[in-house]
This record gives C-alpha cells, sequence and structure tokens, in this order.
C-alpha cells in the first residue's frame, strides 16, 4: 500500500511538474510581458519556456516589442529634431493648450513679443498680454493668414492653424517678421523716385530762377515796372520753395551710418527739452520731465538722436496745439526713453500708416519726420513704439 502512494505521489508530482511547464510558466511569462507593456518598457525582453506554443508567443511579443521600441525611438528623435527646429527658428511658434492657453512659445516669438523667456507669458491667454502683436493675434481667423504692420513700424505675416493632439484640435501660430524685408522694398523705391524728382526739379527751378532773376534785374532798371517785379520775386521765392521742399526728401535718403559714443541720455533729454521750451510756451504746453536717478549710459550718435528728440516733442507739440501737457520720462531698467502728450490721439486705422513713406495727419505734412525717426532708430538697433493708450495719452517709447 505505500509502494502504491509512492508511485501516486511520483505520478502527481510528475503531472504538476508537466502541468506548470505547459500552463502555469507560460501564463507567468504573458503575465510579465503584460507587465512590461502596462510599464511601457521597451527594452525588455522575454525568454522561451521551452514549450512549442508558448515560445511562439513569446517570439511575437518580443519582435513586437523590438518594433515599439523603434518607433519610440524615431519618434523621440523626430520631436527632438522639431524641437531643435523651433527653437532655431527665426519665424515665431506661439502653441496654445485646449483652453487657449499659451502652452509653448520659441525664442523668436519671445523676441516678437519683447520678453525675456517663456515663463514670462507661458500661461496666459493672449488677451492677458500686454502686446500689440498679441492683440492683432486674437482677431485672425483659424485656417487663415495675415500681415498685419504695428504701430511700432514691425511688419508680421501671421498665420493661425491647428493640428491633431491625442483626437483633439491643438491651435498654434505661425508669425513671420517681414520689416527688414518691407523697409528695403520701400527704402530702394523711394529713394530712385526722390533721387529723379530731385535731378529734374532742381535742374529745372535752377534754370528758372536764373532766368527771372535776369528779367528782375532788367525791370527794375525800367520805370513803372514795380509790379511787375513784384511778380518776379515772387516766382523766384516760389523756385526756391520748391527746391528747398525736395531737398527735404532727399535729406531722409542721405542719413549717414551713426557714429556712436557714450552719451548720460539724461542730458540729452534736458538739452532736447531746452530748444524746444519757447516752442511750448508760445502754445501753453508745459513739458513735465520725470527722469531716473541715475542716469543711464548709451550708445548713441548725439546728433541724429538729438534731432530725433526734437522731432517727436514738436510732433506732440503739433498734436497738442494749444494748452496740454507733454511729458518726458526715462528709466533706466529698462533703459528706456517715453515721451507722452494730452494731444488729439492716433486712431486704430492711423497706427499702422504712422511709418510709411510720405503718409502724414498734417495738412501740408510731407510725410518724413517720422520716417526719419524711424530710420535713425533702426540703425542704432533701438526699438520703438508710438500709440494712444487707454488713458488718453498718446506715448512715443523708444527701448535703447
Amino acid at each position: 500500500m505505500f509502494a502504491c502512494i509512492e508511485v501516486l505521489v511520483v505520478v502527481t508530482a510528475i503531472y504538476l511538474f508537466i502541468f506548470y511547464r505547459s500552463i502555469i510558466k507560460p501564463l507567468q511569462v504573458i503575465g510579465d510581458g503584460m507587465d512590461l507593456l502596462k510599464e511601457q518598457d521597451f527594452s525588455s525582453r522575454l525568454r522561451q519556456v521551452g514549450q512549442p506554443e508558448a515560445d511562439r508567443i513569446v517570439d511575437v511579443f518580443n519582435k513586437m516589442m523590438e518594433q515599439l521600441k523603434n518607433e519610440r525611438l524615431h519618434l523621440r528623435e523626430q520631436n527632438h529634431f522639431l524641437d531643435l527646429l523651433i527653437q532655431a527658428s527665426p519665424m515665431g511658434v506661439i502653441i496654445l493648450d485646449l483652453d487657449q492657453q499659451v502652452l509653448s512659445i520659441n525664442p523668436a516669438a519671445c523676441k516678437m513679443f519683447n520678453i525675456k523667456s517663456e515663463e514670462d507669458i507661458s500661461g496666459k491667454h493672449l488677451v492677458e498680454i500686454d502686446s500689440l502683436l498679441a492683440t492683432e493675434l486674437l482677431l485672425i481667423e483659424q485656417y487663415t493668414s495675415q500681415t498685419i504692420r504695428l504701430s511700432d513700424a514691425n511688419i508680421y505675416k501671421c498665420t493661425h492653424s491647428s493640428f491633431i493632439n491625442r483626437g483633439f484640435h491643438q491651435s498654434f501660430y505661425l508669425i513671420e517678421s517681414l520689416t527688414e524685408e518691407v523697409f528695403k522694398a520701400e527704402k530702394k523705391a523711394y529713394e530712385k523716385v526722390i533721387r529723379m524728382i530731385a535731378h529734374e526739379v532742381n535742374n529745372t527751378t535752377a534754370g528758372i530762377t536764373s532766368t527771372l532773376d535776369t528779367l528782375d534785374n532788367t525791370f527794375k532798371q525800367l520805370e513803372g515796372t514795380e509790379d511787375i517785379c513784384e511778380v518776379l520775386q515772387v516766382a523766384i521765392e516760389r523756385c526756391y520753395s520748391m527746391s528747398r521742399f525736395i531737398t527735404n526728401f532727399a535729406d531722409v535718403v542721405r542719413i549717414p551710418e551713426p557714429q556712436l559714443q557714450e552719451h548720460d541720455l539724461n542730458s540729452l533729454v534736458i538739452a532736447g527739452k531746452r530748444f524746444m521750451e519757447n516752442v511750448c510756451l508760445n502754445r501753453n504746453i508745459k513739458i513735465n520731465m520725470e527722469l531716473s536717478e541715475v542716469s543711464p549710459i548709451i550708445q548713441v550718435d548725439s546728433l541724429l538722436f538729438e534731432q530725433v528728440l526734437l522731432n517727436i516733442i514738436k510732433n506732440s507739440a503739433e498734436s497738442i496745439g494749444h494748452n496740454g501737457q507733454i511729458y518726458i520720462r526715462t528709466t533706466a531698467d529698462p533703459v528706456r526713453l517715453e515721451i507722452a502728450d494730452t494731444g488729439k490721439g492716433i486712431d486704430k486705422e492711423t497706427e499702422t500708416k504712422l511709418f510709411s513713406p510720405f503718409f502724414s495727419t498734417k495738412p501740408n505734412g510731407q510725410g518724413l519726420g517720422l520716417i526719419f525717426i524711424r530710420e535713425v532708430l533702426l540703425k542704432h538697433g533701438y526699438t520703438f513704439s508710438l500709440r494712444t493708450y487707454n488713458d488718453g495719452l498718446t506715448r512715443f517709447v523708444i527701448m535703447l
């Protein structure tokens, strides 16, 4: 009887061993595979168990894991390359999350928004960002492109689109700066026109003026020709005025390259204020100064920059007309100059045309003052903006 029990135990052990090898161990291996998938560990592999059917499953599983590993590696490489491309791109890229908040922004876009790093606007809605560009982006419909010209003279081509992320449409903006290309094309066009007109006008007026001078001298020797001489003098003066008029246009083309030297910003501002003070007093306009305690030292061509200051203050005074205030403020961190006035302000339509060649809001304006300011500031590498704010003040802000 004991022999039978021993045989039964041995048979049971053999059966359990066979059951373990054929059923339990394959199931454990499959369970281990499921755990690897759950943990997304695509680098590990399953060992064969010596059971043909189970080993086939193990082989298929290992091949699947190898393919998943390669696809994940390829996807990571693609994403890394895309991240590097976006970060290095001269085109601004802004990606919004599903709540329309800023999820990511590349360095080019940070520069366009005049911010130091992505953290400054990450998690914010575009409407919460104090930027002319952000305001314009909100007006662009999805899947459309639009070229916008801001009051800081910058020109951008903006595209609003979306991509599919986990089944949801996620918005993004592409912003391409066209400022330099447009300015070059504009300058090339108006330089050619101005030179041609200046050549023709100056040659013509020189000949006419010479003839009129001769006639004037002849008639002065005759009696009773005072009226004729007076008419000739008016014509001569008109010719000189026409020559001066066209010379003003030519001067814009011939702005010299700035000779940079270190200068005290507050001193330059005080000098400009003193020069324009009498003009403003005659109009009952008060100039208020709020200068930085520690005056910033800037690299600037003082002659060109002083002319810019005079033009800005003159424009402010003309915008006010009579009885108003001009506020001049400097700051050291960041280095900035702000000239504000209580004039009639600038509407939205006018903002986009301010720095366009020959555009002027004045009845007899030539549209040269802001072009001169733009060219000088750009030659210095300064950024600037001109617009009317909600408090009613029109501010010309220069970031030096």
